[in-house]
């Protein structure tokens, strides 16, 4: 498939500029997205987290999901967040991937619920999934996750996705791409939906119900050879993000202030918006729904998640 292929060419540039190797046993290189639902690491670290279980970090913010792939791929980095749809595009094509530790999940019903939504244009007469048929409608990125959400939400509620035209825009222009027509209606989710639903009508709220009511969205992941290599530094890094799922998932305000910092998102922003939820294990039941939906949608075999997860040698 070439989209998997894509992920690890897009950014490529990356192994270039590589950072040097370092020596310490300690030492874990962490790529991730300026996101709420990708900042367990951002939290562990200001937590302390990290700290209290020997861990020396150094975390790089990346701008794209292919970004991290290749610097994963590149020994750029260690660990990165990832999709579990991406992560299952790259295990069909035999590329090597090896979620370590659980990240962020949807739960509906619940907060994380109307994190998400699909737009309209305050004047569309759009009403239904139905209507959507033949229209363009604006997804953050092609393939991925919220396009594979809306296709299905669109498919599960009488309308036909396959007569959808799909483009990809920056999450931030989705207002300004409404207002001036260039597209139908688009999945927006925070930290910028609850400022764009102010000026334009919500079609629906909980579009992953689409896949499934609950389920893992993302993971942190390394090559199986790194993970082979440091036994004891998955480990760590592994029941480090569970602490700091079960302290974030609890301390809201807490959290809010340290994504502020790292995302540069305006704090008021932050206190308005519905916060991610993070999963303390990596459940397959929990990471399967995403990955027959991304089977489905990009057309590659589906298989049992527990091919996906790092198994450490007994």
């Amino acid at each position: 498939m070439k989209r998997a292929s894509a992920l690890l060419l897009a950014g490529a540039a990356l192994g270039s500029s590589a950072l040097p190797a370092r020596a310490q046993a300690n030492a874990i290189r962490i790529a991730t997205l300026p996101i709420d639902g990708a900042g367990e690491v951002f939290y562990a670290k200001d937590a302390g987290f990290f700290a209290k279980a020997g861990l020396d970090v150094e975390i790089q913010i990346m701008s794209t999901s292919s970004a991290i792939a290749a610097a994963v791929a590149s020994n750029a980095v260690d660990v990165g967040y990832g999709n579990i749809d991406i992560l299952a595009a790259l295990h069909s094509k035999n590329i090597p991937v090896a979620p370590i530790a659980a990240a962020n999940s949807y739960d509906s019903p619940g907060g994380t619920v109307r994190s998400v939504a699909l737009l309209l244009p305050a004047n569309s007469t759009i009403q239904q999934a139905k209507d959507l048929n033949g229209k363009v409608v604006a997804v953050g990125g092609l393939r991925g996750l919220t396009q594979i959400a809306t296709q299905a939400w669109i498919d599960q509620h009488g309308g036909d996705s396959s007569t959808v035209k799909f483009v990809e825009v920056p999450i931030p222009a989705m207002p300004a791409a409404l207002d001036a027509a260039r597209t139908d209606a688009a999945l927006v989710v925070e930290p910028f939906l609850g400022v764009a639903v102010k000026t334009h009508r919500v079609l629906a709220y909980g579009i992953y119900d689409g896949i499934t009511k609950h389920v893992m969205l993302g993971a942190w992941f390394a090559t199986p050879q790194w993970a082979k290599d440091h036994p004891d530094l998955v480990t760590r890094f592994a029941s480090v993000m569970r602490e700091t799922a079960t302290w974030a998932n609890a301390n809201a305000q807490l959290s809010g202030t340290i994504l502020s910092k790292y995302t540069k998102i305006d704090p008021d922003v932050v206190a308005t918006i519905a916060r991610a939820h993070f999963a303390e294990q990596l459940t397959p039941a929990l990471m399967q729904p995403l990955i027959d939906a991304a089977a489905k949608y990009n057309g590659f075999s589906s298989f049992p998640a527990r091919d996906l997860i790092y198994v450490p040698s007994r």
